[in-house]
């Protein structure tokens, strides 16, 4: 009997020691895992610095290019305004200094024009 319970004594603390084992085997393993979750944010974190940091650059280029367009369109607007603004004011001369030459011919003509858009006007109504 002394052989049982001697065996039995032993079979308990081997089994004392694998359980104690396999905490520190499950507490290493833990520990590596938390490293390795560690190590793997830092590396997203860095990639995801990276991405942000490409990403403003990016946004940089195209508002500066974005900026050179409004530029180059707000400028040939301008030149357009000009060149209108310069042709309207030459017509505007031009009709005055005709009117001024000849203003009989000027109001016949502006009656003639009246009388036209009035009988237009007359017949559409009918």
């Amino acid at each position: 009997m002394a052989t049982t319970k001697a065996a039995r004594t032993t079979v308990k603390n081997d089994i004392n020691t694998l359980k104690d084992d396999l905490k520190v085997l499950g507490a290493e393993e833990k520990a590596r895992l938390r490293e390795k979750a560690t190590a793997a944010e830092a590396r997203l974190r860095a990639k995801a610095a990276e991405a942000e940091a490409r990403l403003r650059e990016e946004a940089d280029v195209l508002r500066e290019r974005a900026r050179g367009y409004y530029d180059t369109a707000r400028v040939r607007g301008q030149e357009y305004y000009d060149e209108a603004s310069e042709r309207f004011d030459e017509a505007q001369r031009y009709l005055v200094e005709r009117v001024q030459e000849r203003p009989m011919q000027s109001t016949a003509i502006a009656l003639g024009v009246g009388v036209v858009l009035g009988l237009l006007l007359a017949g559409r109504r009918r």
